[in-house]
Order: C-alpha cells, then sequence, then structure tokens
C-alpha cells in the first residue's frame, strides 16, 4: 500500500522487501595450451614463423634487417606448408621413398631457356607416299589436297575449271580443261611438284607453248600461253623450279598461265590437288 506526500511522490508504507543475494557465474574455460609457448616467444620470432608458414620469407627477412632489429633472418621462401610424420618426413617423400640427389660441377652451365621446336612440311614426300600407296585415279579429293605446290608466286583466279562461255567465241557450253591465273607476261612459273618433262612445245589445240611434267603413278601437270619454256623433254625437275615463263600464246586474250592437272590422262580440277 502506497501514501502519496505534498509534493506528489508516492511512498510505500507497506514493509520493505528484502535484495536479493548477487550471484557470480563461474566457468571452468580450457586452457590454452599454446599460451605460455606464445609468451615465450618474442615478437620477431612470431614474425618469422608467420613469414615462414605464409610463403613470404624473404620479404620478411629483408624488412627485419631494414630495421637493424635483427641482424641475420634465414627463412624458407615460398615453401608450402605440409603435414609431416612423427618422423619428420612429408607424406609425398614417405610414398615416394628416398630420393636420389642430383650434383653438378660448380663451374657447369646451367640453361633454362626452352628448346625452340620447329617442323618442316614435305609435301613432295607426301605426294610421293600417296602416289606410291595407290594411283592417282583413286586418291580421294581429301588425301590430294595441298599435295602440289603453286605454279605462281600469286594465285589470281581468272577463269575456273569447268564449263564456261568461251572468251574466243562467245558461245556456251564451252568446257575449259584447267585454271587460269592471271599474270604478267614474263612472269616466272614453277613445277607444281618433282618430275619428269615429257612435252615442251607447240600446243596445236590452242595451249600455244606448253610445258608438261609427269610426276608418276598416272599424275602430270601443264603449263600453256608460255612465252618461253626453260627445261627440255627427260629432264629431271623439283618442286618450286622455274619451268617457263607466262605469256598469251595460242588461244588466249591476255596474259595469263593456264594450268592443268592430268589424272591417267584425264584432266581433273587443280583446286583439288593445291
Amino acid at each position: 500500500m502506497t501514501t502519496q506526500n505534498a509534493r506528489g511522490r508516492r511512498r510505500a508504507s507497506g514493509p520493505t522487501q528484502e535484495l536479493r543475494p548477487a550471484t557470480f557465474a563461474i566457468e571452468d574455460r580450457p586452457r590454452d595450451v599454446h599460451r605460455d609457448a606464445r609468451r615465450r616467444r618474442g615478437p620477431f620470432r612470431q614474425v618469422a614463423e608467420f613469414a615462414a608458414a605464409s610463403g613470404v620469407g624473404q620479404k620478411a627477412g629483408i624488412a627485419l634487417a631494414a630495421t637493424g632489429l635483427a641482424l641475420t633472418v634465414t627463412l624458407p621462401a615460398t615453401s608450402p606448408v605440409v603435414a609431416t610424420s612423427e618422423s619428420g618426413q612429408s607424406p609425398s617423400a614417405m610414398s615416394l621413398g628416398a630420393q636420389p640427389e642430383i650434383s653438378a660441377a660448380a663451374n657447369a652451365k646451367i640453361d633454362f631457356s626452352r628448346a625452340s621446336v620447329a617442323t618442316k612440311a614435305d609435301p613432295d614426300g607426301k605426294l610421293k607416299s600417296l602416289l606410291s600407296a595407290q594411283s592417282a585415279g583413286s586418291v580421294s579429293p581429301a588425301a590430294s589436297a595441298g599435295t602440289l605446290g603453286s605454279p605462281l608466286d600469286q594465285l589470281i583466279s581468272a577463269s575456273p575449271f569447268g564449263y564456261r562461255i568461251s572468251p574466243i567465241t562467245g558461245g556456251a557450253g564451252e568446257f575449259h580443261r584447267g585454271q587460269d591465273y592471271a599474270a604478267q607476261c614474263g612472269t616466272s612459273v614453277y613445277a607444281a611438284a618433282s618430275g619428269t618433262v615429257t612435252f615442251v612445245g607447240w600446243h596445236p589445240y590452242g595451249g600455244g607453248n606448253r610445258v608438261v611434267i609427269d610426276h608418276g603413278n598416272g599424275l602430270e601437270t601443264t603449263y600453256n600461253h608460255l612465252s618461253s619454256s626453260r627445261v627440255q623433254v627427260g629432264q629431271q625437275v623439283s618442286r618450286g623450279q622455274i619451268v617457263a615463263l607466262s605469256g598469251t600464246t595460242g588461244a588466249s586474250t591476255g596474259c595469263h598461265l593456264h594450268f592443268e592437272v592430268m589424272v591417267n590422262g584425264e584432266v581433273v580440277d587443280p583446286k583439288g590437288w593445291l
């Protein structure tokens, strides 16, 4: 029960309650077994051990030496932290066994540069092995692609293989037996592959000055509308060797090279071999 005094405050008129006794929570916390060890280690030793474990040993050693507080600090540089057995061996060492020591003379030259690896294509060898295994007529387009070299330094197609409108008569349905490549008169013409020259002379059916090279097993290449030749019949030529100069002889409307590929005497699209 309460009463109110003159200033408006209420005062308790009943008996005062007893105060609660103070209680203190006491817990037994586990002792840190490493606390005493950390206290015995100085700050520099702790920094050194941290640097060794984190892989920044060299940087930590330089920093400590620069301060003048440590004269020499030798720590491993970027060494991984691995678990070790009681004998001090790492798991990899235990699994691989004892590793042999590798030594070298003090004056031995050690070169860490990588050896350059270079490969050189042998298209003539590829063509020879391809034709020795089978005749040119049975070679698939996928196998023949890239086996012949370019007869000119730059191949600029002027007229494709197959049926076309004749540039001479203007009539439709003329069958073009090779590929025409634009080239100024006097441009060097190269052998597409190694072989034997079987014809040098005038082609009576519009080819003008003509050179034919036999590459074996039914494969031949011809070079037409030449201004002059640089080989003779029976001569052995190599891939890339100059055999003639381009021109506009025979049934021609301008300087160019008419290049043919023949398989067993029948012309085929040269692009399947170039």
